[in-house]
């Protein structure tokens, strides 16, 4: 079975990944000229590490991710709020990986082209739009080498491609915009010595547009060197979504500086870390809505492309590695591609929109914006059930990760 995957980030290579593990034949078309290391830092949580280890990557991701041992809530100040542990050191068979997203990215275009050839990719192909022709989809891309629109024939679509997914938007032609809570993101990696131990996920401060989180993506290439440090600053704007500017734009640093007058951390030095940082980039804080359907005859959603969520939790990638692992499996177990996509869809989309939901509500995160709305801490049984409560609604509790993959097909 030929299924076409559009979009070649992390989702889009997982979900070739994955159905070929299965016994199918992805391709992967990509809009971009070349997919290269870019990008910033991302968690995979244990619930992602298991499928990527299911598909025989745990070593090679261990290689290039550190796996962090704590998760830290504190105020302004520094001050701990609550603290918990993370990975193996929390119980779990998998650990948690953070890593540059970029280098993910490449582990998993080499995996893929490993197994598969290297044809199985295609990038510079803009997908156009699809149409749905009995046992078959006619995919129109226009091929960005030498600016032809090319028609290709598969059995199945996969919409693998962003918040600002093309696919869905065929689907929903009348939903519009993406949906900004006036929050924008100030990105960077630095090199910078290690925190806290080396293996801490710092989240501080309060409510969204006030906060700030820092983890290291790469230990020092020798004793009392500088690790590779992600960061973000959060800063609230006013302003619409119809004014907002998607481009990504770098951030001057002067303005970075400004925006941490009045934090005080006393285990980094935010001044340095604002001057290691080669460049900063800011990122608007985004979501869309839960749709109430992924799946339409041979056609579905993955990944961002079907819940884009708020970056609360580090959920958001993860959930997508479960996608792609949850379609796998449901079409390697129906001889009817279309009854295995909405088999998908009711086994992944409540789940997945209630995550969407709950980080609109700050998700683990609103035990620090509780505590700097009441100016005091928060009670550890309180702050233990805010963080119980989001590991059971994404299903990444110790005991709901205590066997193997499920969706191993």
């Amino acid at each position: 079975m030929r299924i076409t995957i559009v979009g070649g980030g992390i989702a889009g290579l997982v979900t070739a990944l994955s159905l070929h593990a299965a016994g199918f034949r992805p391709e992967v078309r990509e809009s971009a000229r070349s997919i290269e290391a870019v990008g910033v830092g991302i968690n995979l949580l244990p619930h992602a590490v298991r499928e990527l280890a299911a598909l025989g990557l745990a070593d090679e991701l261990a290689a290039i991710a550190l796996a962090p041992e704590r998760l830290l809530y504190c105020d302004r100040a520094g001050d701990a709020v609550w603290e918990e542990p993370l990975g193996r050191t929390g119980g779990y068979r998998w650990p948690q990986h953070s890593v540059h997203r970029g280098r993910l990215q490449l582990l998993l275009l080499d995996a893929l082209r490993l197994r598969t050839g290297s044809d199985t990719v295609r990038t510079g192909m803009v997908f156009q739009g699809f149409e749905q022709l009995g046992d078959e989809v006619l995919v129109h891309f226009l091929d960005r080498g030498d600016n032809t629109v090319t028609t290709e024939r598969t059995d199945l679509l996969i919409g693998a491609d962003g918040i600002d997914s093309a696919v869905r938007a065929q689907l929903y032609p009348a939903e519009g915009p993406s949906h900004w809570n006036g929050v924008h993101m100030w990105r960077g990696v630095a090199e910078a010595p290690h925190v806290l131990g080396g293996r801490t996920i710092v989240v501080a401060g309060g409510d969204p547009g006030d906060k700030f989180v820092a983890y290291p993506i790469a230990d020092p290439p020798a004793p009392g060197g500088n690790a590779l440090m992600n960061w973000v600053l959060e800063v609230r704007h006013p302003g619409t979504a119809g004014e907002l500017d998607r481009s990504n734009r770098r951030v001057a640093l002067d303005r970075v500086r400004a925006g941490f007058d009045g934090w005080s951390l006393p285990w980094i030095d935010l001044p340095r870390l604002v001057e290691a940082s080669s460049d900063v980039y800011e990122y608007p804080m985004l979501d869309r809505d839960p749709l109430p359907r992924w799946s339409f005859g041979r056609v579905t959603l993955l990944g961002d492309a079907a819940h884009p969520m708020f970056p609360m939790g580090m959920n958001g990638g993860s959930q997508s590695v479960v996608d792609a692992r949850a379609l796998a499996w449901c079409l390697a177990r129906a001889a009817d591609p279309a009854a295995a996509l909405d088999r998908y869809d009711r086994l992944r989309r409540d789940t997945v929109n209630r995550i969407v939901l709950r980080n609109r509500e700050l998700g683990p995160e609103r035990i620090i914006a509780l505590a700097a709305a009441r100016g005091a801490g928060l009670p550890a049984t309180e702050a233990r059930e805010i963080s119980h409560r989001y590991k059971q609604v994404t299903h990444a509790t110790v005991e709901d990760l205590g066997a193997p993959s499920a969706w191993t097909a």
